[in-house]
């Protein structure tokens, strides 16, 4: 890139797509076809990753938020098509994503007793189709995987919330999506401990094969922890200097190399870590390689995700592209 572009780009600013955060055209393509109500575009899209989990895992997520508000036009293609697991899938994982829309802030719980039974209700509805995926593809973790925030939605017992990861990894042990899911089941703000939701994180990375985007969960947790710990939020205290020490051990184990499909998402969360930690360099060269597409996670424990990734890149001086 010349050095008249790149002044060009300084000038208008960093380019910032929130809740994109990946590398997959054909994603993007159907995902805007799903606004426009467009959804057998995300019927191929979803139907091009069988056999292949974590793209799977990634766009079943997108295109079910794409799709918020819309799922019983997703049940209509069911209805023609019933033998389809993606359909099932898709169907099941919009359903948790439309339940998520209404839950209540937990102060406001005591007063919105119609909205929390709303919720409950919605979530409760995703049970039957993602069964239905599962049981139609049988060797597929995703179904699980969805399942494992359904639990985390209704909080189910425990037991519940282990079968589901377990039929997960079961499946396919290295599922990103599902480490997250379990790392949150087991985080102090969802009844968990931060010793049990570290230990997991530490035993997933450590066994983890190089270039797996797995060491990105030790940011993930530290950022979960702090923020159940603490309010109100600010800059300042978010790694410990024990915590920095375990996450630079391990973020060279993860390069960003390979096309992993939630590369883009390992970049937030280590670009994230180091620019609260003031480690300019690696916090520059992982918010580069965003592309300025920002993940809601870490950056909504800051506060607005597109608001803080902005401020980090200002003060950074860095220019996603």
């Amino acid at each position: 890139m010349g050095v008249a572009e790149m002044d060009r780009i300084r000038a208008r600013g960093p380019r910032v797509i929130i809740d994109r955060p990946w590398a997959d055209a054909m994603l993007d393509d159907a995902v805007a076809a799903v606004r426009r109500k467009i959804f057998e575009a995300g019927t191929v899209a979803l139907g091009a990753t069988r056999g292949d989990p974590e793209s799977r895992a990634l766009r079943v997520e997108a295109l079910a938020k794409a799709a918020v508000g819309f799922s019983r036009s997703i049940e209509a293609l069911t209805s023609r098509d019933q033998g389809n697991p993606d359909l099932w899938l898709w169907l099941g994982r919009t359903r948790i994503e439309e339940a998520w829309a209404l839950k209540p802030d937990v102060k406001a719980r005591a007063v919105q007793a119609q909205r929390l039974q709303a919720f409950q209700q919605a979530m409760e509805s995703a049970r039957h189709p993602l069964l239905a995926a599962a049981a139609l593809a049988p060797s597929d973790p995703v179904p699980w995987e969805s399942m494992m925030w359904f639990c985390l939605g209704l909080d189910r017992p425990r037991q519940e919330k282990d079968a589901a990861w377990f039929e997960a990894v079961r499946r396919y042990p290295t599922l990103f999506p599902a480490h997250v899911a379990r790392l949150m089941t087991l985080s102090p703000a969802w009844g968990g401990s931060a010793q049990e939701m570290l230990g997991f994180v530490r035993q997933a990375v450590s066994q983890a094969p190089d270039g797996d985007p797995m060491p990105a969960l030790l940011p993930l947790a530290h950022f979960e922890q702090v923020a159940a710990e603490r309010s109100p939020m600010s800059r300042g205290g978010w790694f410990s200097d024990e915590a920095l020490r375990e996450v630079v051990s391990h973020a060279g184990r993860w390069l960003g190399r390979g096309g992993h499909p939630r590369a883009v998402e390992a970049h937030n969360l280590f670009g994230a870590a180091f620019y609260l930690a003031d480690l300019r360099r690696p916090a520059r060269g992982h918010l580069m390689r965003t592309g300025g597409r920002v993940s809601r996670l870490p950056w909504s424990y800051l506060g607005d995700p597109a608001q803080q990734f902005l401020r980090a890149c200002g003060r950074l001086n860095v220019v996603p592209v």
